[in-house]
C-alpha cells in the first residue's frame, strides 16, 4: 500500500517523522512536493473561500496526491498540550478535505500528543488499524521520535541584527508561503530566531486568563521571553489573513512589548512579493537606525 503525505500544515514540521514511522511499519510513502504555484491553485480552486491560506494549500497537496497513492493521510490533530487546543480547522480538517475534494481514499487518525503517553497511544491506535505487531511498532515509534524536524538556525558571524520570526510552524517553514523570508533576512545580515531555538519562560500569568490555544501561548511566551532578556532587536510576525487565533496573539504581544519594533505581515493567496520585500527592507532599515542611535528612535521610524 502507498500512503500519501501532504506536505502542508503541521506535516511540514513532522513530515520526516511520519514518513519514517510509516516506512518502518511496512508502507511505501509518497510526499507531495514543496508548496508551489500549481499546488496553491489546486487548493484555492477546491477549498472554501473562508478558509485561511495554509488550509487552502493543504487541500492543494491532498488533491495533488489523489491519484498518486492508494490512500492519503489527513490526521485530526486535537491537542499538543494538556487543557489546550490548536486550531478548530485542525479538528475538522478531515471533513473539510473529504467534502471539498469529494475524496474517499483518505485515512484520518486522531492525534492527541500533550505528553509521551498520549502521543504513543495515538500512534499505536493508528498502527492497530493495520495489525502491526508491538515489536515493529516500537521500532517505528523510535524512528518517529528521532526524526522530528527542528529549524536549523543559520549562524551569522557578527550579525548586524537579531530578529525573532514568529508565526505558526507551517508559515515559518514553508518558503513559498513566506516568500523565503528567513533567507532574505540572512542576506541582510540578520540572525533569525524561531520558537524551535529557544526555551521560553511562561509569561501567561500576565494575562487575564490562561490561553486555551497552544499557538497563542507559544508565540506570546517566545516574544515576551526574548524581549525581556534583550536578545533580539525586533519581531516579525507572519500571519495568514483570517486567522482567529492570531487576531488575539498579535494584539496581546503588542500590548506587552510597548514601543519595541514589531512588524506584522498578513498574507493570503493575493499577497505580492514586492510589497513584502519593501516592508522587510524598511523594517531592517528602522532597526539599523535605532541601533546606531542607542534605541532612541521610535519603533514607528
Amino acid at each position: 500500500m502507498i500512503i500519501g503525505i501532504p506536505n502542508g500544515l503541521l506535516n511540514i514540521k513532522y513530515r520526516d517523522a511520519i514518513q519514517e514511522f510509516l516506512n518502518t511499519i511496512g508502507f511505501t510513502t509518497v510526499v507531495s512536493p514543496k508548496t508551489n504555484k500549481e499546488i496553491l491553485d489546486l487548493g484555492v480552486l477546491n477549498c472554501v473561500d473562508e478558509a485561511c491560506l495554509p488550509v487552502k494549500i493543504f487541500h492543494g497537496h491532498v488533491e495533488y496526491l489523489r491519484d498518486r497513492c492508494d490512500i492519503v493521510l489527513v490526521p485530526r490533530i486535537m491537542k499538543l498540550n494538556k487543557n489546550e487546543f490548536i486550531c478548530p480547522k485542525f479538528c475538522g480538517l478531515p471533513e473539510m478535505v473529504k467534502y471539498s475534494l469529494d475524496i474517499k481514499n483518505i485515512i484520518c487518525p486522531t492525534i492527541t500528543a500533550y505528553n509521551e503517553k498520549t502521543l504513543r497511544n495515538s500512534l499505536y491506535n493508528f498502527s492497530k488499524t493495520f495489525r502491526v505487531d508491538k515489536e515493529k511498532f516500537k521500532r517505528a515509534y523510535k524512528g518517529f521520535k528521532s526524526n522530528i524536524y527542528k529549524y536549523n538556525k543559520t549562524s551569522i558571524s557578527n550579525p548586524n541584527l537579531r530578529v525573532l520570526l514568529l508565526g505558526h510552524p507551517y508559515l515559518i517553514y514553508d518558503d513559498f508561503i513566506n516568500m523565503n523570508l528567513a533567507k532574505k533576512l540572512h542576506q541582510n545580515g540578520v540572525e533569525v530566531f524561531t520558537e524551535d531555538n529557544i526555551e521560553p519562560y511562561d509569561y501567561t500569568y500576565r494575562l487575564i486568563k490562561k490561553p486555551f490555544w497552544t499557538f497563542l501561548r507559544s508565540t506570546y511566551n517566545c516574544a515576551i521571553s526574548l524581549v525581556e532578556t534583550g536578545k533580539i532587536d525586533g519581531i516579525i510576525y507572519i500571519s495568514s489573513f483570517g486567522c482567529g487565533i492570531d487576531s488575539f496573539s498579535i494584539d496581546l504581544i503588542k500590548k506587552d512589548i510597548g514601543s519595541f519594533p514589531y512588524l506584522v505581515l498578513k498574507i493570503d493567496e493575493h499577497t505580492g512579493e514586492a510589497g513584502i520585500d519593501t516592508r522587510i527592507e524598511a523594517f531592517i532599515d528602522l532597526l539599523k537606525r535605532r541601533s546606531k542611535n542607542e534605541y532612541n528612535i521610535s519603533s514607528l521610524g
